[in-house]
């Protein structure tokens, strides 16, 4: 992939790159340049100063998060189970659970890596947490994107336009849990109400405060980052699957979003 195609001069750009870092077949390098470009993009676009404040770090993710997870690519059953060589649907629902935590393992040896070489550069240490506010956007895209996948494994697929689906999807994230079958359709409002976006900021926070801990000398915070996103990542997969699996066993199907 060219890293310079990912980050366009329009507003787009940050919600491709975030896109683009969800891709399981991206090595290590491009996944630190893209992230380094979109903590460069930020430093630019709103200065170091206001970015190491937590409050306006938080909100630039929920900002940044919210834009993107409406571009973020969704396969539909049929291409996962082109890609996956027809895997039937446990089988598929646990790959895509492994890779997607290879993948934000991946996204946090990148950004530790990165933030590592910050302590042997101190005058540029002060990018560290702005790459860290990055790595969470990107952790947090791969996992909506494999909650949304889930859903079509399970045949429960997330109706709606892409705004509404990605609403429908925060709020799951949010809540460790499938999307609820009783909120998202037509007629739903694609934006987070009140209470949904507390509830995401407060999820977000956590996750961020993790992510502090991968700020450590030499290559320690590579390996932290990795394996703390790894554990998360899996974590949340684990929980989606037994919701959806639950629902299907009392016989919900994709219909019922309908009804």
């Amino acid at each position: 992939m060219d890293v310079d195609d990912t980050l366009p001069a329009d507003g787009a750009g940050l919600s491709r790159a975030v896109a683009a870092l969800t891709d399981e077949d991206l090595d290590r390098g491009t996944r630190a340049k893209l992230l380094g470009r979109v903590v460069g993009r930020e430093i630019r676009d709103r200065g170091v100063k206001d970015l190491l404040r937590p409050a306006s770090a938080v909100r630039w993710v929920i900002e940044a998060v919210t834009e993107a997870a409406p571009h973020i690519p969704v396969r539909d059953l049929d291409t996962l189970r082109k890609h996956y060589d027809g895997l039937d649907d446990e089988a598929l629902a646990e790959r895509l659970v492994r890779n997607a935590a290879r993948v934000t393992a991946g996204i946090g040896a990148a950004a530790g890596g990165v933030a590592a070489v910050e302590w042997a550069a101190t005058p540029t240490l002060l990018t560290a947490p702005v790459l860290l506010a990055a790595e969470t956007v990107a952790v947090v895209a791969v996992e909506v994107k494999l909650i949304a996948e889930l859903h079509e494994v399970y045949r429960q697929p997330v109706p709606g336009s892409g705004a509404q689906r990605a609403v429908a999807l925060l709020q799951a994230w949010a809540k460790r849990r499938g999307v609820n079958a009783f909120t998202p359709g037509p007629g739903m409002a694609a934006a987070l109400g009140t209470a949904a976006r507390k509830e995401l900021r407060e999820r977000l926070v956590r996750r961020l405060g993790r992510n502090l801990t991968t700020l450590g000398p030499l290559l320690t915070g590579a390996t932290v980052a990795a394996v703390l996103n790894r554990r998360a990542t899996g974590s949340l997969g684990s929980e989606v699957r037994a919701d959806l699996r639950g629902r299907r066993a009392t016989g919900f199907e994709a219909g019922e979003w309908e009804r």
